[in-house]
């Protein structure tokens, strides 16, 4: 099995220009780019970075949040939270950046696809983000975090995960308690239906919604009372 070798100075000078920082350590960027399943003669690989990197990029993102959403609750700000630093988000800012020139695996890394090598591809994101911050402190971390976060931390939708689900952790948290939906009407012909549900949480008002299904209308009335209580903020708020 051959040894991977450390970025050479034309490649290392490729990969510090798009990711924007300059190391003054060369051997935390190799690191950071080193896969587990690489052979490497020193400096070993990234999976204690990517504790540290998670930390860092879920403080920023925290930040960046509270700053910009002044009056979004603390429910909001979780889900905003979970999807920014999700793997998905983190392997997204991976091809945007094409880090994959850079990274060093084994010859049986190198052969994944799909969700596997999206993983990878999300934790180099954040062992960069750890060698930055232990590089250039928190300020060169959190500039890089800005230039590739805060354009997807603006949309107002941003996070958003399914109205149902989000309505049954709040109020199990909040009143120990499951939504209940009802569906009050169904008119409109069998192409064209239209379904209006009520959905109801013992204690507080409850909330209806219309739409051309019956989960449709139940998500309706989910985000209606989710915006209401100011679990979420209201779009285009």
């Amino acid at each position: 099995m051959k040894t991977a070798k450390p970025l050479n100075e034309a490649n290392r000078g490729r990969a510090e220009a798009a990711i924007g920082y300059s190391f003054t350590d060369p051997e935390r960027l190799d690191r950071a780019l080193t896969h587990a399943s690489a052979r490497v003669a020193k400096g070993g690989n990234y999976e204690r970075l990517e504790f540290l990197g998670d930390r860092v990029l879920g403080l920023c993102i925290a930040e960046l949040l509270f700053r910009t959403f002044r009056d979004a609750a603390e429910g909001e700000l979780s889900v905003r939270l979970n999807q920014l630093v999700s793997a998905e988000a983190c392997a997204k800012v991976a091809d945007e950046l094409e880090l994959h020139q850079f990274i060093r695996t084994g010859a049986d890394v190198k052969k994944l696809t799909g969700k596997a090598m999206m993983n990878v591809r999300a934790d180099v994101v954040e062992s960069l983000i750890a060698a930055i911050y232990l590089d250039g402190g928190l300020e060169a971390a959190r500039a890089f975090v800005l230039r590739n976060w805060e354009r997807r931390a603006a949309h107002v939708d941003s996070g958003r995960r399914d109205a149902k689900t989000e309505l049954q952790e709040w109020a199990h948290a909040r009143f120990s308690t499951t939504p209940v939906y009802r569906v009050d009407d169904r008119s409109g012909p069998d192409h064209d239906p239209r379904f209006t549900v009520t959905v109801q949480i013992a204690g507080i008002a409850p909330e209806t919604g219309t739409d051309r299904s019956k989960r449709a209308a139940e998500q309706v009335a989910a985000t209606k009372l989710l915006e209401r209580e100011g679990v979420w903020q209201k779009s285009g708020a």
